[in-house]
């Protein structure tokens, strides 16, 4: 049923035609409403291959949100309102890399790092164009462990920094992300590894300032709390980042925008 939401808009159903709104995007849409019943969807089998789409998709939105869910404390400050969405592409491209019935293929992130790999969290900010100095990313022989190490370097010669801003911090971090399969009893993919999924740490640099030299290398480590013993049913997506302030006598303001995080390594 339309709902009236003003002289002349609504949302819902009117006319056979569905009118809605679409998260990070402006104005309203509409389509028309003629599909297939939710009954239909459910036992026709002129549906089957619907069906292996819905649960493959219900499988990657999982796995998706676990990397997001792993990096919660840092994402919401570098990501657009797709990012979801984007996740979930790529992991279904990864489930597609996969073996068996179709509506039951693996969602296997350890055997298809490149898929992930260089993943911008922002669409419209690329860290690479924001970042541009060198920097190395070594992991621990028990991958519990990561240092990012950038060699002493001047700001304004390598960083494209926003108007306002007097210094940045770089960040450092990791999250594990399990592989998935279906379950043929509960009919749902459910996580490989569960104590160790979402495991994950960030890390920050000092607050360093955009108009003088690095003189030194930057160190930062991001460590997996309690020593885990990693196996290859999981991946640990090692994400770098840059956040922008501005100094007020003693206190830092971060800026709401400018900011710029990529996957800078899986291991």
């Amino acid at each position: 049923m339309a709902r009236q939401k003003g002289i002349l808009k609504y949302s819902g159903n009117l006319g056979g035609i569905s009118h809605y709104k679409m998260k990070g995007l402006p104005g309203d849409f509409a389509r028309v409403a003629n599909g297939p019943s939710k009954d239909q969807i459910e036992k026709d089998p002129a549906f089957q291959r619907t069906r292996e789409n819905n649960k493959e998709f219900g499988g990657s939105a999982k796995a998706a949100k676990s990397l997001r869910v792993g990096l919660s404390s840092v994402i919401k400050n570098f990501s657009d309102p797709q990012v979801a969405g984007r996740l979930t592409k790529i992991f279904k491209a990864i489930n597609l890399e996969g073996s068996g019935n179709r509506g039951e293929r693996p969602i296997d992130l350890y055997g298809n790092w490149p898929l992930l790999e260089d993943f911008e969290f922002h669409k419209g900010i690329s860290f690479t164009s924001v970042f541009n100095a060198p920097y190395s990313i070594t992991e621990t022989v028990a991958r519990d462990e990561s240092t990012l190490d950038i060699p002493a370097f001047n700001p304004m010669d390598l960083i494209d920094y926003p108007a306002g801003a007097t210094h940045f911090r770089i960040l450092n971090g990791i999250a594990v992300v399990s592989n998935y399969q279906y379950d043929t009893n509960s009919k749902e993919y459910e996580v490989v590894e569960p104590a160790l999924d979402q495991l994950s740490d960030v890390s920050y640099s000092a607050y360093l300032p955009l108009n003088a030299a690095i003189a030194s290398t930057t160190s930062i480590v991001a460590t997996l709390p309690s020593s885990p013993t990693l196996n290859t049913n999981v991946s640990v997506v090692n994400v770098v980042g840059i956040e922008f302030y501005q100094q007020v006598g003693a206190n830092y303001y971060l800026f709401a925008s400018g900011n710029a995080m990529k996957v800078g390594k899986i291991f």
